[in-house]
């Protein structure tokens, strides 16, 4: 209650305007109780479509006299209310439209504070426009204060019924049910719920019927279907009016052997389990509204007589249906005198034992009554709830909600995202309104023209606003990023051990046959180049842009350098046999190294030049792709990178050239067939490298690029080493050198 009396406390707080205007709209006849007070409040009940409803206008009634009688509420105030009976949507609306206004059209005054609502969830929303207080609309939609900002109500939602009735099939385990609702909110909307709660907990829905009381097609397929159905347990989901009609029918067709669980509405109405309806409704459950005691209520209602309201006829009417007799002189039924008593009458109006209903009603008068009272309170000029000056009670006025002003155009206005355009074959007032095209976003109505958008950011969805682009490079989390720097983590691995096992046969004549010396420089140079490839992986900066490219290169060119170093010794070795030949005083130990580093200078001091002139940097590439920003290192200078590629692709072609030359050489001394389909492999690599390189979107020219350097890295490790390492480990008895000299 404390979170309705503080809404409403911000809802009422509002200074009476200096000239009030209201229209009339025509002389409405729909009250049936009022009585005038310095603030006033209206109920709205369907009073003729069942006297139970008469029992919640009469503990309206009830309520606000013991609040008058209540001196520390409102003190000095008295509250008034006028009851309306809105029986029937046409009349509910005409009902609130008076209320707001007030009982003397005319006079254009008296409106009331807040509206005891319908007892319909149906139909609760349709006087949805100033403070409304529902004791029996459960509905859970009427939660939604987008929609209905002003609802409120004294019952719980729906949401918590749906809630609980789930948790009671679960704990006894009825996990095949069917559902038959009524048509209208209410039903509707709580058997939709039921099932989507139901599909969260595991119990299945064999069925969900549709009952209408003036359908007798529809009724024979519920019928049928109750009698094939497997499920024991169904739930009913329907206002009372409809539950009566429907056991009537479950009566007549004798349908049995079905565990009912109701809804709140009708499970607790005593009277539809009768003697002869008991075998059908044996054992049916469900949640009902608690009981309370309400002091004084009983006796209140039970007091009524027709005197009470001399003008009125409705009161005579159900007095006639009570006492079975007549107010005006009849030979058929007896004359009513007025003076009967309602204890001797068995019906839900005279059922004063406890209140369910009811009591939500006594609430909900009770709300508005505290609302008032703390509105009201003054202490030295200023309100102590709401900090505002203090009010007086012609200050206090219902703000009115959702009296929106009567749209007519053509053509709604263009929401932001899109664009206004001219229809030539339609009048000005009718234009059209066209999506923003990609890259472009307005975000004014009725926008004649979408900007394009800044090259760093994009439209989002509606095409109203900028977003950043996202940025893309490739990186060691992502699944391209991850298997080249497994695999170049393996190249450094195997070089490592090729390099241990070497070692550790240094003496071993086939290590020492073809220059062990060059041998360990060219398995340092190769793990060089595994480690190269793994500074491509990652965000680019201005150092790793220089540092890729330039690795890349001089580890290359040092590999390449040593392998061109093994295949001019093998040609060598075998020129010095013959008789008079010099060949390997040209070209001994220190001609080899000297000759390796002056090849790999070389390639030094062209990225010296190539850094100092203009180096890689790093680059945001927005040109590729719309959507997203690639981050890249540019190449600077693009003749300096192909410099350093045409270098070792002409130092890769020398030793292809020697190596091809010494293929036919004795195999005991000869690396060159081996040299040969290294080298075969690394320039087939990096041929089509070149293509590949420039057909590769985005962070993809970077991975064709590592998997260049890897493959042609795996080819030189695997086609040079893997044979000698095959020989050493595996067949140890050709490792010796009068195996080898015997095949010279």
């Amino acid at each position: 209650m404390g979170l309705i009396i503080i809404l409403f406390l911000t809802l009422l707080a509002r200074t009476k305007p200096e000239n009030q205007t209201c229209k009339v709209i025509e002389k409405a006849e729909l009250m049936e109780f009022s009585r005038d007070g310095d603030l006033n409040i209206a109920g709205v009940f369907s009073i003729t479509s069942t006297r139970t409803l008469l029992k919640f206008a009469r503990t309206m009634i009830f309520t606000v006299e013991e609040i008058n009688r209540d001196p520390s509420l409102l003190p000095g105030l008295r509250l008034g209310y006028k009851v309306y009976n809105g029986c029937g949507t046409e009349n509910l609306i005409r009902a609130a439209i008076e209320a707001i206004n007030g009982n003397d059209p005319l006079a254009c005054g008296g409106q009331t504070l807040a509206v005891l609502g319908h007892s319909s969830s149906g139909v609760s929303n349709d006087i949805n426009t100033i403070i409304s207080i529902s004791h029996l609309s459960t509905c859970a939609c009427l939660s939604d204060k987008a929609r209905y900002p002003t609802f409120f109500r004294t019952v719980p939602s729906d949401k918590f019924q749906i809630t609980a009735l789930v948790q009671l099939m679960k704990y006894f385990d009825w996990r095949w049910v069917g559902i038959i609702h009524s048509v209208g909110t209410y039903a509707e909307e709580g058997a939709s719920e039921f099932v989507k709660e139901a599909q969260k907990e595991g119990v299945c829905v064999e069925y969900t019927m549709v009952y209408l009381e003036t359908s007798r097609s529809r009724l024979r397929t519920i019928i049928e279907t109750l009698k094939e159905s497997s499920s024991k347990v169904v739930l009913m989901f329907m206002p009372l009016s409809f539950a009566k009609t429907f056991l009537y029918h479950m009566e007549e067709y004798n349908i049995t052997g079905k565990q009912w669980v109701g809804s709140e509405s009708w499970i607790s109405a005593k009277y539809l389990a009768s003697t002869e309806r008991k075998h059908i409704l044996h054992g049916a459950i469900g949640y009902a509204i608690p009981q309370a005691s309400i002091p004084g209520l009983g006796e209140f209602l039970l007091s009524l007589k027709p005197s009470d309201e001399p003008h009125g006829a409705l009161i005579k009417n159900i007095w006639e249906e009570f006492f079975d007799c007549s107010f005006t002189p009849s030979n058929t039924s007896t004359l009513c005198t007025g003076a009967e008593d309602l204890r001797t009458v068995l019906s839900d109006y005279t059922d004063v034992a406890k209140f369910r209903e009811e009591n939500n009603v006594y609430t909900a008068v009770y709300s508005v009554a505290f609302a008032l009272h703390l509105l009201m309170q003054c202490e030295n000029g200023l309100n102590p709830t709401m900090g505002n000056p203090c009010l007086t009670k012609d200050d206090v006025q219902p703000k009115l909600f959702g009296a929106a002003i009567i749209m007519s155009v053509c053509r709604e206005p263009c929401p932001p995202g899109t664009r206004k355009a001219v229809n030539k074959n339609k009048p000005v007032c009718c234009f059209d309104c066209f999506q923003c095209s990609e890259g472009t976003i307005s975000n004014k109505t009725n926008s004649l023209d979408c900007s394009p958008c800044p090259p760093e950011v994009w439209p989002n969805e509606m095409r109203d606003n900028y977003v950043p682009k996202p940025t893309e490079y490739l990186s060691y989390t992502e699944p391209t990023g991850t298997l080249l720097t497994g695999f170049g983590t393996l190249g450094v691995f195997l070089s490592l051990l090729i390099i241990t096992i070497f070692f550790t046969h240094k003496e071993t004549p086939i290590v020492r046959a073809n220059n062990s010396e060059l041998s360990f420089l060219l398995l340092f140079s190769l793990k060089l180049c595994f480690l190269c490839s793994l500074t491509f992986i990652g965000r680019p900066t201005q150092w790793s842009c220089m540092l890729r490219h330039t690795a890349f290169s001089i580890t290359f060119v040092l590999c390449i350098s040593c392998v061109l170093g093994k295949t001019i010794v093998v040609l060598m070795a075998f020129r010095a046999r013959r008789p008079g030949s010099n060949m390997t005083k040209w070209f001994g130990p220190v001609q080899q190294r000297v000759s390796v580093l002056i090849l790999t200078l070389v390639q030094v001091v062209i990225c010296i030049i190539w850094l100092t002139i203009n180096p890689p940097f790093p680059k945001r590439n927005m040109q590729y792709y719309k959507d997203r920003i690639i981050l890249e290192c540019a190449l600077g200078s693009a003749i300096g990178f192909w410099a350093v590629l045409a270098y070792i692709g002409i130092l890769a072609t020398l030793c292809f050239v020697f190596a091809f030359l010494a293929r036919k050489l004795p195999d005991s001394f000869n690396e060159a067939k081996l040299i040969t389909f290294s080298m075969l492999i690394f320039c087939a690599v990096w041929i089509t490298f070149i293509p590949a390189y420039f057909s590769s979107p985005g962070k993809f020219t970077v991975a064709v690029e590592i998997f260049a350097i890897l493959a042609s890295s795996f080819g030189l490790l695997f086609c040079i080493f893997a044979p000698k390492c095959y020989i050493i480990l595996l067949r140890p008895e050709q490792n010796s050198k009068k195996r080898i000299m015997g095949k010279m």
